[in-house]
């Protein structure tokens, strides 16, 4: 059964979808199949991984609403063992539809409930909000993953994140676990990085990734080209430091 993995940050421009398609990548690259799920309205997952959310008909909005199962709109990627639910431009409204729904914070996990046997890990890219979208991703996931930019401004929120995470525990999914946080667009030439860091041990001790994704100009330029950075620039440091994370979290799975 699959190991169920959101990637939550309710603040943008943090790194969420990079470290979702970039991990994800990386775990089919280390023999495992994964599958992306696209919660997000503005669909950079999907474009990332090459596919045009504007041509898609179907996608996770679908699912959702059970209109289609999740296998039906599961599209391959280029990449052997990986494949992806897409999000399309319905997404967008999602969040005022699904409130008259039952079970509205469970539409997610319990879409995904027929799939979960044929993947090893399920990565959610969660939407930069705390949403219903969100909360759907909480509710389905195992363990959550959340990238952290090394920025003093990225830390703001982060407390309401993990009273968020906290109330979905609370109420809806008891053994969701925080996997850790992962610190994003690292510059080792800037002190408040480091600064950053420290300040992180409040909200997460002992659940820090020793991987550290740095700012890397590579990283910025491959989705532009529907690139993971594993193809793109699989030697460039922003790529070696998504293959061991990648690996990390296959470490913690054990």
């Amino acid at each position: 059964m699959a190991q169920i993995i959101s990637v939550v940050n309710q603040k943008g421009g943090v790194g969420k979808t990079t470290t979702a398609v970039n991990l994800g990548a990386y775990l089919a690259a280390l023999g495992k199949f994964v599958l992306l799920v696209d919660l997000d309205p503005q669909a950079n997952a999907t474009s990332g991984l090459g596919v045009d959310h504007r041509k898609i008909e179907r996608g996770v909005y679908e699912a959702l609403l059970g209109e289609a199962s999740v296998r039906e709109v599961s599209v391959p990627t280029r990449i052997e063992g990986y494949r992806l639910v897409p999000a399309t431009q319905a997404l967008a409204g999602a969040n005022v539809e699904l409130v008259n729904l039952d079970r509205r914070e469970f539409r997610l996990h319990d879409a995904l409930l027929e799939v979960r046997n044929d993947y090893d890990i399920i990565l959610i890219d969660c939407p930069p909000s705390l949403g219903l979208l969100t909360i759907n991703g909480l509710v389905a996931a195992d363990r959550v993953l959340i990238p952290v930019q090394a920025e003093y401004y990225a830390l703001e929120g982060l407390g309401q994140l993990i009273q968020t995470i906290g109330l979905v525990r609370d109420h809806l999914k008891p053994s969701l676990d925080v996997m850790g946080a992962v610190i994003t667009m690292f510059d080792k030439r800037n002190s408040l990085s480091d600064a950053v860091m420290r300040d992180l041990y409040q909200f997460f001790p002992n659940k820090i990734f020793r991987s550290v994704v740095p700012r890397n100009v590579r990283l910025a330029e491959a989705p532009s080209h529907g690139l993971t950075v594993m193809e793109y620039d699989g030697a460039s440091t922003g790529a070696k430091a998504y293959e061991r994370l990648a690996r990390e979290v296959l470490g913690f799975e054990s």
